[in-house]
């Protein structure tokens, strides 16, 4: 990793939030040869709502931290499942399943061989803030996240199903089980009785393809969310979630986490905004123009035109310096 020009080597860097971004903060600045107190007071490791797809642009980051995951599931397929249509296409390097339990944990872990002193709480101020997301909406317009681990027959796969107003995705993780995370509007949920078995059931392509599985935990649920820049309440920089929370149905989400964790870390706190506005200004908006799109009749027609690889890479989060 690059050296850091700004490290102050006689005070700790406070970093709220041990999850991909505030490990990934963590490995760079002790790499740099900077003092590191991570704050995080939940237990780890835990499940956690995600869709566990980690896109291959991180993996050459990741292991420039040290961090790696030789027991991930390869993902080398798409399959985007809408009302009419359906688009296939294959990824030019394979992505990989991984669970939050065994990323957060070796990302933690990494950090603290590397001499991160982790505590639940702190009187310092933090520098940089990764707890995630903290949002909401008026109630009846709300996103709920939900997710389970299935075990049966896994392919090589992420698999998308559009219905509701929202999505289920479909892929392999470690140890042969099957990752279903999704995103439902709180109009389909609530007269369910936010019930996510009956949720899912509700598309019959989702339904089918469910059918050979069998979940192996209770489902996770996790809202309101809401798409976009978080609201800053401190002058420390902001990483992952806490900062921009981008569509999930994109798989770019770790990506985002671990690059502006890095960023946090590293860039000089003048140019940090401008670096990260750099990496996620065209996917947060060509996100947010699908998702737009997803919703509408027309794109049933227009899906099978349009190259899939095309679609994934306008996706992505720039690669950082």
């Amino acid at each position: 990793m690059p050296s850091n020009p700004a490290v102050d080597s006689s005070k700790p860097l406070i970093i709220v939030g041990g999850g991909p971004a505030g490990s990934a903060a963590a490995i760079t600045a002790r790499l740099a040869g900077q003092p590191v107190l991570l704050v995080e007071k939940t237990r780890f490791p835990r499940q956690k709502v995600c869709g566990e797809f980690l896109s291959p642009e991180a993996q050459p980051l990741l292991a420039r931290m040290g961090v790696f995951f030789p027991e991930a599931a390869a993902i080398r397929r798409v399959s985007l499942h809408l009302r009419r249509a359906e688009k296939r296409f294959s990824l030019a390097e394979p992505a990989l399943g991984i669970s939050r339990y065994a990323m957060d944990h070796r990302m933690l872990e990494r950090a603290v061989a590397l001499g991160t002193l982790v505590q639940p709480e702190t009187d310092l101020p933090a520098a940089i803030v990764a707890t995630g997301r903290r949002a909401s909406q008026p109630k009846g317009q709300r996103l709920f996240g939900f997710k389970a681990h299935f075990a049966g027959p896994a392919n090589d796969a992420v698999e998308l199903y559009f219905f509701g107003g929202g999505y289920v995705g479909v892929n392999p993780v470690e140890g042969g089980r099957t990752n279903v995370c999704g995103l439902l509007p709180e109009s389909l949920l609530s007269p369910l009785g936010f019930e996510i078995d009956a949720a899912v059931d509700q598309f019959q392509p989702l339904r089918e393809r469910l059918a050979p599985l069998s979940r192996v935990f209770d489902w996770l649920k996790v809202g309101p969310l809401v798409f976009g820049p978080q609201t800053a309440t401190s002058t420390a920089r902001r990483a992952g979630d806490a900062l921009q929370f981008v569509d999930p149905f994109t798989g770019s989400g770790m990506l985002a986490a671990i690059e502006t964790g890095v960023l946090a870390a590293e860039a000089p706190e003048a140019e940090y905004l401008k670096r990260v506005r750099a990496i996620l200004t065209q996917p947060y908006y060509v996100a947010s123009l699908m998702r737009s799109a997803l919703s509408a009749t027309w794109v049933d027609r227009l899906l099978p035109l349009v190259p899939g690889k095309l679609m994934y890479q306008l996706t992505r989060p720039k690669k950082i310096r």
